[in-house]
C-alpha cells in the first residue's frame, strides 16, 4: 500500500513538470508584444506631429570669449615718487579722472630755471639787436665796413635761436610739470593698485594701475571659413545681431557685429569674429565665457519636422510618416539645416503625419494608432540656429 502511494506521487510530479516546460517553451520572450503585434498586422500606437511650413532663421552658434575693447595699464612719465593716490581699487572712472598725484617740485624748479635762461638770452638778443642797429648807421657813414655789420647780423640770428631753444625748454619742462598729475586716458574700472603714497616710480616702473574698459565689451568666437561670405555681408549691411548668453543668466544680451579677422586659421579652419555688447550692468567680463549666435540669415517656407523623428540608416536619413491608410510609410528625407530639437527638412510635405514616438516598433505599412504630442514637447517650439563649431572650455 505504502509503495503504490510513492509510486502515484511521483507520477504526478512528473506530470507537474512537463506541463510547466510546455509553458515556459510556449511564452514569447519579454518586450516582444509590440514587435510581434506589428508583425501580426495589429496597430502600434504612436505619436505624431504635423510637418510645418515656417521661415527658419540661420543662426551660427559658437563659444565666445569675453574681452575688453580697452584696457590701459598706467606707466609715469617721469621719476618721483608718488605724493597721493586719488583712487580705490575696483573704482570706475571717466576720461581725465586724477588717478595719481606725484612730487612736482623739481619739475616746478626745472620750469623756472628755464623761465630765467630765457629771461637772459632775451636780454643778450636785445644788446645784439641794439649793436647790429649802430652797425648799420656806422655804415652809412662810411665808418664800419660791411663785414662788421655782418658780423653783428650773424650774432643777433644766433641768440635768436637761443631764445626759441629756451622756449622750447620752457615747454618741455612744463610737460614734465604735467607728467606730475597721472589722470585717466579712458573710462573704465580700476583694477588692483601696485603703490603707495611715497612710492618711488620711474618709466621703466611697473604698471601703476590697469583701467579695463567694461562698457561697451566684445565678446569673441570662432565661425567656420564657409560663412565668411555672410559674415562679410551682414558686416556691411549693420545688421549682423549677435546674442550672448552666460551660463548663469536668465536672458541673452543683444550685440551687434563689429569685426571679422582678415585670415582663416589654418589649424582650424575658423576665422576670428568680434562683436559688441553694451554693458551697463557688467553682467559680461574679460575672460568669461558665453555660448553666443550669430544669425546669417534665414530659410524662406521651410518645412520643420522634430530632430526626434528623423531615422539615421547606412545611406540615408528618413522619417515614417502616417499615410492616408492609417498606415507608417518610411519616407527618405534631406535634412537640409538643423537647430536643437527641429530640423529643415526636403521629402515631406507641410501638414504631414510625422511619427515621433513609436517607430522603433515600426515597419513600413504597419498600421499606427495616433497620439499628438503634448504641446510643451520639444517638436512643438521654433528652431533658431545652426549649431557650428564652438572652441572647448577649459
Amino acid at each position: 500500500m505504502k509503495r503504490t502511494t510513492l509510486l502515484g506521487g511521483a507520477v504526478v510530479l512528473v506530470a507537474a513538470g512537463a506541463a510547466l516546460a510546455w509553458t515556459l517553451t510556449q511564452r514569447p520572450p519579454a518586450g516582444a508584444p509590440r514587435a510581434a503585434a506589428a508583425a501580426a498586422g495589429a496597430a502600434v500606437t504612436v505619436t505624431t506631429v504635423p510637418a510645418r511650413r515656417e521661415d527658419f532663421a540661420l543662426e551660427l552658434g559658437a563659444t565666445g570669449t569675453v574681452s575688453a575693447l580697452n584696457r590701459v595699464e598706467i606707466h609715469p612719465q617721469i621719476s618721483a615718487a608718488i605724493d597721493r593716490v586719488h583712487i580705490r581699487e575696483g573704482q570706475s572712472v571717466s576720461t581725465g579722472d586724477l588717478l595719481f598725484t606725484l612730487d612736482s617740485r623739481a619739475a616746478q624748479v626745472r620750469v623756472a630755471q628755464a623761465q630765467a635762461q630765457l629771461q637772459r638770452d632775451l636780454a643778450t638778443l636785445a644788446d645784439a639787436e641794439r649793436q647790429l642797429a649802430r652797425s648799420r648807421d656806422l655804415l652809412r657813414q662810411n665808418f664800419v665796413s660791411q663785414s662788421a655789420v655782418d658780423t653783428n647780423l650773424s650774432q643777433v640770428e644766433a641768440q635768436q635761436a637761443v631764445v626759441a631753444a629756451d622756449r622750447a625748454a620752457i615747454q618741455a619742462a612744463r610737460v614734465d610739470l604735467g607728467y606730475a598729475r597721472i589722470v585717466a586716458p579712458s573710462p573704465g574700472r580700476v583694477g588692483a593698485i601696485a603703490v603707495y603714497a611715497g612710492s618711488y616710480v620711474t618709466p621703466a616702473s611697473p604698471a601703476l594701475v590697469t583701467i579695463t574698459q567694461l562698457d561697451p565689451i566684445a565678446v569673441s568666437f570662432p565661425v567656420p571659413q564657409r560663412h565668411i561670405g555672410a559674415l562679410l555681408a551682414s558686416l556691411k549691411s549693420g545688421t549682423g545681431r549677435v546674442s550672448a548668453q552666460l551660463p548663469d543668466a536668465k536672458a541673452p544680451l543683444t550685440g551687434t557685429l563689429q569685426f571679422v579677422d582678415s585670415a582663416v586659421d589654418a589649424n582650424s579652419g575658423t576665422v576670428q569674429v568680434k562683436a559688441q555688447f553694451a554693458n551697463p550692468q557688467q553682467q559680461l567680463w574679460p575672460g568669461a565665457y558665453a555660448d553666443v549666435k550669430l544669425a546669417v540669415g534665414s530659410l524662406p517656407g521651410a518645412i520643420l519636422v522634430p530632430q526626434a523623428a528623423i531615422i539615421q540608416g547606412a545611406k540615408a536619413k528618413s522619417v515614417y510618416v502616417v499615410g492616408a491608410d492609417g498606415k507608417a510609410q518610411l519616407r527618405e528625407v534631406e535634412v537640409i539645416a538643423s537647430a536643437g530639437d527641429v530640423a529643415a527638412v526636403g521629402g515631406v510635405q507641410a501638414g504631414e503625419r510625422i511619427i515621433v514616438d513609436g517607430k522603433q516598433n515600426l515597419r513600413p505599412g504597419a498600421a499606427v494608432v495616433e497620439q499628438a504630442v503634448p504641446a510643451a514637447g520639444a517638436a512643438s517650439r521654433p528652431a533658431q540656429r545652426v549649431a557650428a563649431a564652438s572652441e572647448p572650455r577649459p
